[in-house]
């Protein structure tokens, strides 16, 4: 039997812990991928559960594994409201929500609820351009950050019985979102009959007749299959369904300056994708239901002022007590402003 040197056996040593900081994993090779988990009330399988799931793989692919989109749609995390609790707590670290949602965090985006406040997608979007980084600062205040925005599309009133004046539908029990006492106090006092539920429950309250309408887009009231039960649609639009995807900043912090970037410009992409697509199936939404039994209540001139008054009347009571004065003006003076630089659009 032999034995090393002890000079020999002191350098294989050396040169052995010499290498082993090479040989080990490096801390990003080790380090686990930020899992963010987004819950919206979006349908399974529908457009938007869809697009946002692709955005989901442009975000792994896009960081190399380092940041994954975990979507729960449906509603299964909950009513809006319960989502953006759950992000305030940590369980969830995004979501697609609605105005409602956005809402529940800073009141500031209950201006885009006013009805019939827009005539036209392009003053929509003329006035989300100028107010974008106003609303995204009231959010980041509040630990959100705005990835993007999202559209459902226009908001119609869908009811059980026919119903076209402002009159017939004040008489209807109508969906109202629980959560805010004061939006359904709002519509109380403008002499309406609101029912307020979690939107979760909207099929249920239909089917046991808690409710006869609620106000959706046509591209929903398809992909949910209310309009079985609610076979009438008021012919004129009231509002966009305006919505975004914010992230806690606290899991934004998290994300690396690159890697944010390449979030960032998926998530533009899922929202150009929502803005051409989206309006245009929303067309496509009431055809498809005039086939399977819905009508649509075509109003006279007379209905339509009538309408326009109410309206002006309802957002008038959302001024201050809703919707902050210095937001209600803002995106007042950029409506007016894009209607004297153009002849309007069309949705």
């Amino acid at each position: 039997m032999s034995f090393r040197k002890p000079s020999t056996l002191k350098w294989t040593l050396l040169a052995a812990l010499a290498v082993m900081p090479a040989l080990a994993p490096s801390p990003a090779a080790t380090q686990a991928p930020t899992v963010i988990k987004l819950a919206t009330l979006v349908p399974d399988g529908s457009v938007w559960d869809k697009a946002m799931k692709e955005m989901g793989a442009e975000w792994s692919q896009a960081t190399a594994g380092r940041v994954l989109l975990r979507v729960y749609p449906g509603g299964v995390a909950g009513d809006e409201p319960d989502i953006v609790r759950k992000m305030r707590i940590g369980q969830l670290q995004a979501a697609a929500i609605t105005t409602a949602g956005l809402a529940a965090i800073d009141p500031a985006f209950q201006v885009f609820g006013i009805p019939m406040f827009f005539d036209s997608y392009p003053e929509l979007y003329a006035v989300l351009a100028k107010m974008e980084p106003v609303l995204k600062q009231r959010l980041e205040a509040r630990g959100f950050v705005l990835l993007n925005w999202g559209h459902g599309g226009w908001v119609y009133f869908f009811t059980r019985q026919s119903a076209r004046t402002v009159a017939e539908i004040k008489k209807v029990k109508m969906f109202a979102w629980a959560g805010d006492d004061r939006w359904v106090q709002l519509w109380k006092n403008n002499g309406y009959s609101p029912v307020a539920l979690a939107a979760t429950d909207i099929l249920t309250g239909l089917q046991t007749g808690m409710i006869d309408g609620y106000p959706t887009t046509p591209l929903l009231a398809l992909t949910l299959q209310w309009y079985r039960q609610t076979p009438n649609m008021v012919g004129l639009g009231m509002a966009p369904l305006v919505g975004g995807l914010v992230v806690t900043k606290q899991a934004w912090d998290k994300i690396s300056e690159p890697d944010r970037a390449a979030i960032l410009r998926a998530a533009r992409r899922l929202e150009m994708r929502l803005q051409t697509g989206v309006p245009r199936q929303d067309t496509t939404a009431v055809e498809e239901m005039k086939k399977r039994g819905l009508t649509v209540n075509a109003l006279p001139p007379a209905a339509v002022a009538e309408w326009r008054a109410s309206a002006e009347h309802f957002a008038s009571g959302m001024r201050g007590a809703m919707i902050p004065i210095d937001i209600i003006e803002m995106a007042t003076r950029e409506r007016d402003a894009f209607r004297q630089r153009t002849v309007g659009g069309s949705r």
